[in-house]
């Protein structure tokens, strides 16, 4: 492939993206002039909160939106980044006066507020990876109760620091900025930072191990650094947010940063989209000015007549409300999980399919094996693999069969590091895949495996499902589109892939997970059960594609299926298992032949009839009609 050729559908990307930032920005810039033009003073003030709400919840989304988690700790970050610009940008006469105690070294700098939001956002930085080191191991409830913790704590040290905050009492004295030109562009750079991310290499290892943490182990992504860098650049992002916020306010206490904001923040957030930045931007407008409407209404009003009486904490109510609404009738929020813009994944990915020539086919696989030496593993007591060695080497499949239970998926687990065995070890050449965590099993480059259950990232198109695992080999990402549109291409999902997976038909799910593994270049493929719930011509056709790159690629492929009509077409060499013990190996014909097999799969009582109506039937190769078949 040329260069230029190599480049196409990268740019064509890259433009598609251009045109969704383009969208954030435009609807943005159209609520910011309605209200400057349209509202006059009272309109400029809302506009000037609604863009410094706009850094703080795309801050959130960055960490929050692409992870899964929802956190209620970014309000600390903004309480760090409000007191420090405060007290860097404060003039020194009137810091002697209100902060007589504060130690030296922060003492009398004067600095301008643009100077200042560097600093800032190094401060930012250092406590996003100290308290990130903690939040990044964690997921799920536990990573958000985390971050509730991190707001609570730094809420305390702020009261409790008096020379430094003046505790619970008001800090005064922090230059306003009301120019709503500094803060819109300001909400702008925020946009892009959050837009560049998502579309990054690592904003889609997020959003992968969002949707499925174990399917991203097994591509080689690590959870934990994902998480990590996603909390660092949110955390440092929601710092300056806080900075920007201090500086609209003048005076402030660290209530002003504790749950009341983080609520409105979570739901702006939530109401717009969390999964996508145009949906934090449509969430803050649309929560903005229901805001600001509540809040007239708040103080009491008359309204078609009627006279409503004054209700304390009505715009909190409005908040609760509107989030259960949006959860109720529409749990992706405005937006949705796909960006604002024309720039349509479906459309886009299509011409790019039908207009790109895919890479070529990877250098066939060198002479390697899988070893699998005694490999043993129970749970509490059961026994699921016992002392199980066999070899799966390039340029052959070999077939893993046995009946349910048998222990196949399990042994699949512990050679690829879910798992960790109790005794053996599992081989490629000289490295001991059993030592090796999860996710550099498969950044070794000798193995990718299918899951017995699909486990695609559902909230990911088709595209970036291949396109993720071909960057986690750690290719530049002109070399991971060009993989990712050749394996798009070998199963025909080049039509289908700006779907999202969760939309796809159940068969051409089964194509992408193995399109998925194969963009990783294994020399070795772990194939687990992926003609299941397929309709024979399905499996056919499975079945030619398979042959046509184990053949091609000089790969080698172990092969997991119930349907032994599949792996004995596909498979040169089988392995036999049954509780957990291997009871035969051999080529398909002698597998079919062993009576151990035969009583495996269907009973010892049947054994015997099986065995006489086999030899009175000379020409039949099979133990009985349809089970080994």
């Amino acid at each position: 492939m040329s260069l230029p050729e190599l480049n196409t559908h990268p740019s064509r990307l890259r433009a598609a993206n251009h045109l969704r930032t383009i969208a954030s920005l435009a609807v943005l810039l159209a609520a910011v002039a309605i209200l400057v033009w349209g509202f006059g003073r009272t309109g400029e003030r809302i506009a000037v909160l609604m863009c410094v709400n706009v850094t703080a919840v795309v801050s959130l989304m960055v960490f929050c939106g692409n992870t899964g988690i929802v956190s209620f700790g970014h309000g600390a970050f903004m309480t760090v980044g409000a007191y420090l610009s405060g007290i860097l940008t404060m003039s020194a006469g009137l810091q002697r006066s209100a902060l007589p105690d504060l130690p030296a070294w922060l003492a009398g700098h004067e600095l301008s507020i643009l100077t200042a939001i560097p600093l800032v956002s190094l401060a930012g930085l250092a406590v996003a990876v100290l308290t990130g080191g903690v939040i990044a191991r964690l997921m799920g409830a536990s990573a958000t109760i985390s971050t509730l913790g991190l707001l609570i704590i730094v809420h305390s040290v702020a009261i409790s620091a008096r020379e430094v905050t003046r505790g619970s009492q008001t800090f005064y004295g922090v230059p306003r900025v009301t120019d709503i030109l500094f803060v819109l562009i300001a909400s702008i750079i925020f946009i892009l930072i959050a837009r560049t991310y998502r579309e990054s290499r690592w904003g889609l290892y997020a959003r992968a191990v969002r949707d499925d943490e174990d399917a991203a182990t097994v591509l080689g992504i690590s959870p934990r650094r994902a998480r990590l860098i996603a909390w660092t650049l949110s955390g440092t992002m929601a710092t300056v947010a806080g900075a920007l916020y201090g500086h609209i306010l003048g005076a402030f206490s660290p209530a002003s940063f504790y749950l009341g904001l983080v609520f409105a923040h979570v739901v702006m957030m939530i109401v717009g989209g969390m999964a996508s930045v145009g949906g934090a931007v449509v969430g803050v407008i649309a929560v903005t000015l229901l805001q600001n409407a509540i809040r007239n209404l708040e103080g009491g009003a008359t309204v078609l007549g009627a006279t409503l009486p004054e209700v304390f904490g009505l715009t909190t109510i409005a908040l609760g409300l509107a989030i259960l609404l949006v959860i109720w009738l529409r749990p992706q929020g405005i937006v949705g999980g796909f960006e604002l813009g024309p720039g349509a994944d479906a459309s886009v990915l299509r011409n790019i399919a039908r207009m790109t020539r895919p890479a070529d086919a990877p250098a066939p696989a060198s002479e390697m094996k899988l070893v699998a030496s005694g490999m043993s593993k129970s749970f509490a007591g059961v026994k699921a693999v016992i002392d199980v060695s066999f070899e799966a080497p390039t340029g052959r499949i070999t077939g893993l069969i046995g009946p349910n239970g048998a222990g196949k998926s399990t042994l699949v687990n512990l050679m690829t590091g879910q798992y960790t065995p109790d005794r053996g070890r599992a081989q490629i050449g000289e490295v001991d895949l059993t030592k090796l965590p999860p996710h550099e099993v498969i950044r070794q480059g000798f193995v990718a495996r299918s899951f017995q259950n699909l486990r695609l990232f559902a909230g990911l198109t088709a595209y970036e499902n291949v396109l993720v695992a071909a960057l986690a080999t750690g290719v530049t990402r002109k070399e991971a589109h060009a993989a990712t549109m050749r394996e798009l291409s070998a199963f025909d999902l080049g039509d289908i892939a700006g779907m999202r997976a969760e939309n796809l038909p159940y068969g051409a799910r089964k194509r992408l997970e193995i399109a998925r593994a194969l963009a990783q270049e294994p020399a070795i493929l772990l194939l687990d059960e992926p003609a299941a719930g397929m309709n024979p011509a399905e499996t056919d056709d499975l079945a030619n594609r398979i042959e046509m790159i184990g053949r091609d690629r000089n790969i080698g492929i172990l092969l997991i299926d119930h349907d032994l009509k599949f792996v004995n077409r596909l498979s040169s060499r089988i392995v036999v298992m049954n509780r957990g013990e291997k009871i035969a190996e051999g080529t398909p014909e002698e597998v079919r032949a062993d009576a151990g097999v035969i009583e495996a799969y269907i009973g010892r009582g049947r054994t015997a009839r099986a065995a006489e109506h086999a030899s009175s039937t000379q020409d039949r190769p099979y133990p009985t009609e349809g089970v080994l078949a």
